[in-house]
């Protein structure tokens, strides 16, 4: 009996053995199914995020072209070239000198009741330390200071070269951060895990400190201040979002308007001829190099100069002195500048972009590196800028700058073509898996470069390393080409809250990187995996649902080919029409339940469906459909155009000028919008009466909602009411 038993007892734990591992193959599956599952989600809403972006970025582009277009082919008179003129209007040919006068802060009065930060100059650490803890503590910087702290910088930039070169010998560690557009919370924690920038803890920032967050121009001034502090040890790299022109199409121009409302035109004046200043590139070591967008095959590093915009290339006119408060009727005289320490110029124009020169580091070297008489010349002005009086630092900027001798306009213009599009290229290129560089149609400007372009770049130059930003990476960073270039992108939670962490990265003297990640919100902190793509998925559907919009009478007569007599469709067809109208390349039908609300039988009425996309107004009903679908697609470039029209920022514009933005529209679009729909909008739009659209206001009414979505939400609403009543 007791062999018996032991037989029985072997046999059923066997037996539940064996439903053990069955049960556990089971959950294994079904967890490598649901992490599959998960992967597909999170990968098709990363995809939808970045061609959103980059197809705004290019029709940013392309209304930048189309309004270069305007203002060299237009008469004097035109009204049209009136009313964009100001944005190429730079007056730059004046004398510092009277720019100077120009942004005085002097007749600026801070009131007694001001509590934010009070500034002295030369500033020093405990001021810089302080600027960052009032920000933190979300008080503003008066006017007054301001302008000083960018007038003192615009000054400092103007003696330093277009190309950085820093030591590792100096400091056991040197950081490096990516794009931070406008997201202070995100520097304010690398400096509490980092430390604040100092003589023992230099900073390299590489570009896009401003755009789509709300705290632009605070990380810029407590950039500055560091400068100013420790300009040896702060090395500030220029992006393709440090340029005025693209700051009225993300939001900078709008904040800083907002945020100084007396003196916020002067204050963006002075910005965009600091963004001029910036360095485009940083060398550490003379073995990795630091560019904000990335090379090209023609990319020659002593062909950089400096431009107000790196969209426009720069007109063949000779420059003349006016004065900066007077208004040129020049308006097309683009800037013709004096040459950056570091930037060579020929005396012959150059030929095709195959035929460029590649030159090495080494090649320019007499041009960018210095020796150690002018290095320490260099520094020696440096020290003398933050540490002496402002008096004595103005003359030794005033003997710098007047020691650089006036270009020879007609040889220096001959190369500012090809000049242009090397700094297009540095600031808004991209790398690409396949060898080979080609133009990079996403974006709509720079190139994509392949792994023999940076193999070749590196081997000319005697580098090591590229580390570039300017892309939005889910960890933060990403190595490509063979780990010999490095993406870094710092702004975390860029798309959403949990879309991705942020990072930057320590270089010692043996240049191994070391990664640093973090997200800066609280909100995603205790959000496990599936909650964050969860989030992130919510609000990239918005968007796509607003993509669907946009495209509904492409879709619609797409969809009347292939439909049923019922006005049904099946999903293969439906996810089909969709694929041939929006190319993006998403899976259609797994998308299916999230963007369609009911089906039949697995068919879909598609009428039905559009109807439950709508915009916020119902003012808007009398409009064609079309016009509306068109007036919303294109509503960025539309904003874009009002600020450029809206000259004195007011944020409201006249109907007259209304009229010819929306006629400025249509000729961009190469489509008729006409009298009877302008007087309709404007009807729609002017809800006080008072004789001038809000541009804000105007923006609002082009806001799309979920007419499902929203019934459902109000009738869960209303319930919630119902029972806390009878509760």
């Amino acid at each position: 009996s007791k062999k018996c038993y032991k037989l029985l007892h072997h046999f059923f734990f066997h037996r539940v053995l064996l439903k053990a591992m069955k049960a556990a193959v089971l959950i294994q599956r079904w967890y490598r199914q649901y992490a599959a599952r998960m992967e597909v989600r999170r990968r098709y809403t990363w995809n939808i995020f970045q061609s959103m972006e980059y197809a705004d970025l290019q029709d940013q582009i392309k209304l930048y072209n189309f309004l270069g277009y305007l203002m060299d082919n237009f008469t004097p008179s035109s009204t049209e070239r009136n009313l964009i003129s100001h944005i190429f209007r730079e007056n730059e040919v004046c004398r510092d000198a009277e720019w100077e006068r120009y942004f005085s802060y002097n007749n600026i009065t801070v009131p007694d009741i001001y509590s934010g930060p009070r500034l002295t100059f030369p500033l020093d650490m405990d001021q810089a330390a302080h600027l960052v803890e009032a920000f933190k503590n979300k008080q503003q910087l008066h006017s007054r200071y301001v302008l000083q702290l960018l007038l003192e910088t615009w000054k400092l930039l103007r003696v330093l070269p277009n190309i950085n070169r820093v030591s590792t010998c100096h400091s056991k560690e040197i950081t490096i951060c990516g794009d931070l557009h406008g997201q202070l919370e995100d520097l304010l924690l690398i400096f509490y895990k980092n430390g604040m920038p100092s003589l023992e803890k230099p900073y390299v920032f590489n570009g896009d400190y401003v755009d789509r967050g709300k705290d632009s121009i605070e990380i810029l001034l407590i950039l500055f201040a560091f400068l100013l502090v420790f300009p040896g040890d702060v090395y500030l790299n220029r992006g393709n979002h440090e340029d005025h022109i693209i700051n009225l199409r993300y939001g900078f121009t709008k904040e800083v308007l907002n945020k100084y409302k007396l003196h916020g035109k002067r204050i963006l004046k002075l910005l965009q001829k600091i963004f001029s200043w910036l360095p485009l590139v940083t060398v550490i070591d003379q073995r990795v190099l630091i560019v904000h967008g990335g090379i090209s095959d023609t990319t020659d590093l002593a062909l950089i100069a400096r431009y107000v915009s790196a969209l426009r290339p720069p007109k063949k006119k000779t420059p003349s002195r006016t004065n900066v408060y007077a208004d040129s009727e020049r308006y097309d005289e683009m800037i013709i500048c004096k040459n950056r320490r570091g930037s060579l110029t020929f005396p012959k124009p150059f030929g095709a972009r195959e035929s460029f020169q590649r030159r090495s580091l080494q090649d320019f070297s007499s041009t960018v590196a210095r020796t150690l008489g002018e290095e320490f010349e260099v520094r020696r002005r440096q020290a003398e800028f933050s540490l002496s009086s402002f008096s004595k630092s103005h003359r030794i900027l005033s003997s710098a700058l007047s020691s650089d001798s006036e270009p020879e306009s007609s040889e220096f213009t001959d190369t500012c073509n090809d000049e242009w599009k090397q700094i297009l290229d540095l600031l808004w290129s991209d790398p690409m898996s396949q060898d080979g560089c080609i133009p990079n149609e996403v974006r709509g400007g720079g190139c994509y470069w392949g792994p023999d372009v940076t193999e070749g770049f590196l081997n000319r130059h005697n580098l090591q390393l590229i580390i570039r930003s300017h892309e939005c990476k889910q960890d933060g960073y990403e190595f490509c080409h063979n780990r010999k270039v490095l993406t870094l992108f710092s702004a975390s939670n860029y798309y959403e809250v949990g879309s991705n962490r942020g990072a930057f990265v320590r270089l010692g003297p043996d240049l191994v990187p070391y990664f640093v990640q973090y997200q800066a919100t609280s909100m995603t902190r205790g959000l496990s995996f599936p909650q964050n793509v969860k989030r992130t998925e919510h609000t990239a559907l918005k968007v796509l649902r607003e993509q669907l919009f946009v495209h509904k009478s492409d879709l619609l007569s797409f969809l009347r080919l292939i439909f049923d007599l019922t006005g049904l469709i099946c999903l293969n067809d439906w996810a089909s029409a969709i694929e041939r109208v929006l190319h993006l390349d998403l899976p259609w039908r797994v998308l299916h339940p999230q963007l369609v609300s009911s089906t039949t039988d697995g068919k879909l009425d598609y009428h039905g469906w559009f109807r439950d996309l709508a915009l916020k107004k119902p003012s808007s009903e009398h409009i064609e459909q079309t016009m509306l679908e068109t007036l919303y697609r294109h509503r960025s470039t539309l904003e874009t155009i009002f600020r450029i029209v809206d000259t004195d920022n007011s944020g409201l514009i006249t109907f007259e000028d209304f009229r010819q933005t929306l006629k400025l529209l249509s000729a961009y679009l190469k489509m008729e919008i006409s009298d009877e729909v302008i007087n309709e909008l404007v009807i729609s739009t002017d809800t006080n009466n008072d004789g001038s659209i809000d541009i804000d206001e105007f923006m609002e009414a082009f806001r799309l909602v979920d007419k499902s979505r929203l019934e459902r939400g109000k009738s869960l609403l209303k319930l919630m009411q119902d029972n806390q009543i009878n509760g």
